[in-house]
């Protein structure tokens, strides 16, 4: 403890994504437009649900609800990094840093319980088709839905009060360019063995949860559509599930690349940071553009509001 700087932390400093200055607005632009982009088909896809009589339909109404999460988690941090770049000022309050950090674990945590959710759905939908409506009642759909924000907020709340109750001495510069619990605990110079075990031990109970409840239904999904005799019956079934697993896919696959890496000292942090787009910014924008390009109902529903 005596070669540590004893001041309490008031701020954080944020890694930039690049130290080239030369890049900042390049960088500023493109990560503007792509945010704008998000903003933009995620409130379509709102807008066509809200709209469409024809979408009022449990399916819809967990997609209206993955879209305010790709609205809102982007919106946690992307602002922060453009008026870094911008400005150059990589400074954030110590209460800025617990908010970012809060709303970004509790909209990730909530995502993932909500694509178990829309699996569920999937799931009911296909192999127990004559009892769907009497399954996926307005209420039932109002109880998942409101199951999966309060899980996954509480879930960060947890998170957030370990994480911000330790002391940080060692230095004030975070290793990424949000506030998230791994660089954030990283800076801590008292023990973080219980805030590691607790962020393992909640992770993986509820992560590895939702993933199989995710990865089981799509088992049966696909195990009863494969007992589909026709051909057309096939592409009709599989239809109404595609645009959901290939967002599922993109989800995992991006979260796992961004969190479930062996560490390596040949890791360059500049590539870290950019490979973290890729969760947090790039997946969101390309929900939309998935569910709009594979839904014919979607794309006629936005066509018809566009018109409008």
């Amino acid at each position: 403890m005596d070669g540590y700087n004893l001041t309490p932390v008031t701020h954080f400093i944020l890694t930039g994504l690049s130290d080239l200055p030369e890049v900042r607005y390049p960088l500023f632009v493109v990560f503007a437009v792509t945010y704008q982009a998000t903003l933009v088909g995620n409130g379509a896809i709102l807008l066509a649900i809200g709209m469409e009589k024809k979408l009022h339909t449990p399916m819809y109404y967990f997609l209206a609800n993955l879209s305010l999460i790709d609205i809102f988690c982007p919106s946690a941090t992307v602002p922060k990094m453009l008026d870094n770049l911008l400005t150059g000022n990589h400074s954030i309050s110590f209460l800025g840093c617990a908010l970012q950090l809060y709303f970004l674990v509790a909209l990730a945590g909530t995502e993932v319980f909500l694509l178990a959710v829309m699996a569920y759905d999937r799931y009911v939908a296909i192999c127990f088709s004559l009892r769907y409506t009497l399954i996926m009642t307005v209420a039932r759909c109002a109880q998942l839905a409101a199951g999966t924000w309060a899980a996954g907020f509480l879930n960060s709340l947890l998170h957030t009060v370990s994480t911000f109750r330790l002391s940080f001495c060692k230095s004030n510069r975070v290793n990424q360019y949000y506030c998230d619990i791994p660089p954030v605990v990283a800076l801590s110079c008292s023990s973080t063995y219980i805030e590691e075990m607790l962020m393992f031990v909640v992770s993986s109970i509820l992560g590895i949860g939702a993933f199989l409840t995710t990865f089981i239904s799509y088992i049966y999904i696909i195990s009863t559509i494969l007992k589909i005799q026709s051909v057309e019956g096939k592409r009709k079934a599989f239809s109404t599930c595609a645009s959901h697993l290939l967002v599922v896919c993109l989800f995992y696959g991006t979260a796992i690349f961004t969190y479930i890496r062996p560490s390596s000292s040949h890791h360059s942090p500049d590539r870290d940071r950019l490979i973290a787009m890729l969760y947090g910014v790039i997946t969101p924008m390309l929900n939309p553009m998935i569910y709009s390009l594979r839904n014919t109902e979607v794309k006629g529903a936005l066509s018809r509001v566009l018109c409008h």
